[in-house]
């Protein structure tokens, strides 16, 4: 039986970390707080990691950590004791980019299993298969490939793959930018983007010093280098039978809701379609010939749409992005709700105490995302503080709010304010 590919969901934090677990995934990804590529994000110090660790396993899931800078000569210091450490706390992989770290993690850490980042900008079969000799078990393939070459890859090379399906997309090729370093002298490939892609730009000419000349769509600015976020929903199914082992979603910066709603909705989306597979496979006597007749359900489209990001497209899967790939006139992210509140217990009568993200009144139409289940939603009536005083309005950040739910749903269920309908069917 075709194994189903593993979701690989962002843990920029220990609550994003719990929160991407409960919600489907079977694996997550975090950085520690040194040699890694998200230097700006809440990555975990050794002791947190020791503590991801033991929590993933005790889910009988898996968690990878990203070793994955461009070292220079003094930021070699302690990344042998460091690589020693990942593997007597049982990470389930490093993630690495550098040949010299690859090739010291063997030297002192030769249990440590070693996933090649995409940072190393692997496009090729002949690539996948060096670093397969090396020792690697798994390969992440740069944003850059496409599906026919990715097909062609499979075929010739038997180490694990993993590919981005979701998440934001970088203007430099595989997100080795010098933009940041250039311009604030902070490195994009030791950890410390501020994405000047995404400031606003205008046009100077040399004899005409001080005067700017608008290169845009409207008065907000032009963002030339403004990529629309991937989404590969709808290749799923494709790259399950192609033997993708690792679907892998971006974002170890983003917020718990995104963590959760996009590893959530891959997984409806890759349970779906093994169950269709299964039911077509008897109806063709064994034999699965119809693969692109799958489709993801619209409700896990409009998902997507719930959390904050920029356009979706498909990047580089079909061929390479034409003008279409970038946002030209906006750098605003969109999004559908507004992330308000998370249940922290819910009794079988629908009493739930739940703790506030954001401002939330009386009167308001609320949606509540559970774990498994159906979504559902109704217009708070009331609800009361930690101290059981009835309250019209939860202003104050992580403030306890008690109230009456028409049944009972499980911890971590999000609390969403819808802010507009979908506008998009993808049917």
């Amino acid at each position: 039986m075709m194994k189903k590919p593993e979701i690989l969901a962002p843990a920029g934090s220990m609550e994003k970390l719990k929160f991407a677990l409960r919600f489907g995934a079977d694996a997550v990804y975090l950085g520690g707080s040194d040699f890694s590529l998200r230097a700006q994000g809440k990555n975990f110090g050794q002791a947190e990691l020791t503590e991801a660790v033991h929590y993933v396993h005790e889910q009988g899931k898996k968690v990878y950590v990203t070793v994955n800078i461009y070292p220079h000569e003094d930021d070699l210091a302690g990344l042998a004791d460091y690589l020693r450490f990942l593997e007597s706390v049982g990470a389930d992989a490093a993630l690495v980019s550098d040949l010299g770290i690859f090739t010291l993690a063997r030297q002192v850490a030769p249990k440590l299993p070693l996933h090649v980042s995409t940072q190393a900008n692997t496009l090729n079969s002949a690539a996948v298969n060096a670093w397969a000799a090396m020792g690697a078990e798994r390969v992440v393939l740069g944003r850059e490939v496409s599906l026919e070459e990715l097909k062609k890859i499979r075929t010739v090379t038997n180490v694990e793959l993993e590919m981005f399906v979701h998440g934001a997309m970088c203007v430099s090729y595989s997100g080795r930018c010098l933009l940041s370093n250039f311009l604030t002298g902070r490195d994009a490939n030791r950890g410390s983007c501020t994405q000047p892609c995404r400031w606003k730009y205008a046009l100077v000419e040399e004899k005409r010093p001080g005067q700017y000349f608008p290169v845009e769509e409207d008065a907000r600015g032009t963002y030339i280098f403004n990529s629309k976020d991937l989404a590969l929903l709808s290749y799923v199914g494709q790259l399950s039978e192609l033997g993708v082992d690792s679907l892998k979603i971006e974002g170890r910066m983003k917020s718990v809701h995104y963590a959760a709603t996009v590893a959530n909705t891959y997984r409806r989306a890759v349970d779906d379609y093994f169950d269709w597979r299964s039911e077509s496979a008897v109806l063709d006597g064994g034999a699965v010939t119809n693969i692109g007749e799958w489709a993801p359900a619209q409700q896990m489209y409009d998902e997507l749409e719930k959390i904050s990001h920029r356009r979706y497209s498909l990047g580089f899967l079909e061929g390479r992005p034409d003008m279409n790939g970038q946002v030209y006139n906006t750098s605003v992210y969109e999004q559908s709700t507004e992330f308000i509140g998370v249940v922290l217990s819910c009794d079988e009568d629908g009493n739930a105490v739940i703790e506030q993200r954001n401002n939330f009144r009386v009167g308001e139409n609320i949606e509540f995302f559970p774990p498994e289940g159906e979504i559902f939603s109704f217009v708070l009536e009331k609800m009361a503080d930690g101290d059981n005083n009835d309250i019209q309005v939860a202003p104050h950040a992580r403030q306890i709010v008690k109230m009456k739910l028409p049944k009972q749903v499980p911890d971590y269920t999000i609390l969403r304010r819808i802010l507009v309908e979908n506008k998009e069917d993808h049917k």
